[in-house]
């Protein structure tokens, strides 16, 4: 008790989140003319939900909400759907007001300007839009640019090709890891960002923190100047997206690093939101760090005993630079009968814009796990939903990597085999490969590392010169990966190797790749 004292002693900056020293009220209304002001003749929106972070409550029939109020806080509206938020010119979502009276605590990088007094109305104001319930959005994971020319790899490498893909797209989000442990960027990715021409919404990273911050609290100062609130919450047709902070920073056992978690009241921010959610709704949660990694163990048990009532959930992470699936069930903490997915996705900036450059002048940067990089689009009806990895520059149908021998001697060729790396692929899909218009032979999923990665880093070991770009990081286990052995005693002449995939969602998904099998040696 008297360690909490003397913390919060150091200024009220540590602990206005945590003890309400006031109250803020005004009214969500219906901006008809688009001035960003309630004008007299605007009405008041009923049961909308506003929130300051911990708690979260309903509009009254005019409109109106309050809510108690720290010294370090951000209020925000929970947009509801069949409305939209206004945009700035950045088209990132207006929806929140800080409240710092003094500002940001001073750090090595600029926070949140002194807001000064709160006024006596903070009104939030939505447009009424045509939201049907099938849509879909652009997910993209980790761009962390670490410099401007990292910028420009983003811009060329991935920017320029989606910015022709976005038709019918409602908005975006990035999954954290903006920047690569440099705020100063912000403004140089909110350009490239603002390209797309889509409201676009950010989670936080561990890259974007203020690394000399003394309390997790505060550990997100840049990232709420540039962004916004990084706990907060909207609906989009049958959905509600839940956004959270979930980097402990610095880490609550040592001080030193972070740990991935939740604050107290991050978490009761989560039940205090979702009680107010219909069951029928598809829950979506979208954070950096997969609670499958270093993660709190009693956070991600509360985090998913608030999910449990809920059938249709999904989380959306980034971090780890490889693209995987998992399913928490009943021996991890998740009661429901049915597992709750987590989606891992692949990220911009690949591994990090390591490896050679391409035709384009951007590093290839294939992830560990044999995955390209590249982007997301998750389409929603209903409150059922379903995934499209998109590889960077290449056709939107290349969802398989094959590796075969590229010729192979015909007495020998039982002893070789085929890999398929299905990108976006999980244990509940189903691989098959065929040699020309043969039949169907199944796949055995294993857990290796994806051959091409292999391939890829012996390159840069085995060169005799320097090569130019950056070396790319070690091979990790790939979870999509699939294998069977070629047939022994093929006839001589060139073939084709044919790999189908069949996923969860009823898809099916094919690529195909020669091979030439030439007599054996003598």
């Amino acid at each position: 008790m008297l360690n909490r004292l003397i913390a919060c002693g150091i200024g009220t900056l540590l602990c206005g989140s945590v003890f309400a020293q006031g109250q803020v009220k005004g009214f969500v209304y219906e901006d008809q003319n688009g001035n960003g002001k309630k004008d007299k003749k605007e009405a008041g929106l009923a049961k909308v939900a506003v929130s300051n972070g911990r708690e979260v409550v309903l509009t009254d029939a005019q409109g109106k909400y309050e809510l108690p109020l720290g010294q370090d806080q951000t209020i925000f509206v929970i947009k509801p759907s069949g409305y939209r938020l206004p945009v700035n010119e950045f088209n990132l979502p207006q929806f929140y007001r800080h409240h710092k009276p003094q500002g940001s605590p001073k750090t090595k990088f600029a926070g949140v300007a002194a807001t000064g007094a709160l006024p006596k109305s903070v009104d939030f104001a939505v447009m009424k839009q045509n939201e049907p319930t099938d849509f879909k959005i652009l997910v993209f994971g980790d761009p962390q640019v670490y410099s401007e020319e990292q910028v420009s790899f983003f811009k060329k490498g991935i920017i320029d090709e989606v910015k022709t893909k976005t038709e019918g797209v409602r908005f975006g989000i990035s999954l954290g890891d903006e920047v690569g442990d440099n705020p100063e960027l912000y403004p140089s990715y909110k350009k490239a960002i603002q390209q797309l021409g889509l409201p676009w919404f950010n989670v936080m990273g561990n890259h974007d923190m203020n690394y000399d911050a003394q309390a997790d609290s505060l550990s997100d100062e840049s990232f709420e100047a540039a962004f916004g609130p990084n706990n907060y919450a909207f609906n989009s047709g049958d959905v509600h997206f839940v956004v959270l902070d979930n980097i402990l920073y610095p880490d609550p056992r040592d001080g030193k690093g972070y740990l991935g978690g939740l604050r107290p009241d991050q978490l009761d921010f989560i039940e205090n939101d979702l009680k107010l959610v219909p069951k029928d709704k598809l829950i979506v949660f979208c954070y950096h760090i997969p609670p499958i990694e270093e993660f709190r163990p009693e956070d991600r048990q509360r985090m998913f005993n608030a999910l449990k009532d809920f059938p249709h959930t999904l989380s959306l992470s980034a971090h780890t630079h490889f693209q995987l699936h998992h399913f928490f069930g009943k021996e991890e903490g998740f009661t429901r009968e049915k597992p709750h997915h987590e989606y891992n996705v692949g990220t911009t900036s690949g591994d990090w814009y390591s490896g050679e450059m391409n035709e384009k002048g951007v590093p290839v940067s294939m992830m560990r796990d044999g995955t390209p990089k590249g982007y997301m689009f998750l389409s929603f009806k209903g409150n059922e939903y379903a995934f499209d990895y998109r590889v960077a520059g290449q056709p939107e149908d290349y969802k398989i990597g094959i590796h075969a021998p590229k010729v192979i001697a015909r007495r020998q060729s039982a002893k070789g085999e085929v890999y398929a790396n299905f990108f976006q692929g999980s244990e509940k899909d189903q691989l098959e490969y065929r040699l020309d218009d043969g039949s169907w032979k199944a796949m055995t999923q294993v857990a290796e590392p994806d051959p091409v990665m292999l391939k890829t880093r012996l390159r840069w070991d085995e060169a005799t010169e320097p090569l130019k770009g950056m070396r790319p990081s070690n091979p990790v286990t790939c979870t999509h990966l699939w294998k069977a052995a070629l047939p022994g005693n093929m006839a001589e002449g060139n073939h084709t190797i044919e790999v189908r995939a069949k996923d969860a969602y009823g898809r099916t998904f094919t690529n195909t790749q020669k091979i030439q099998v030439v007599a054996s040696a003598e």
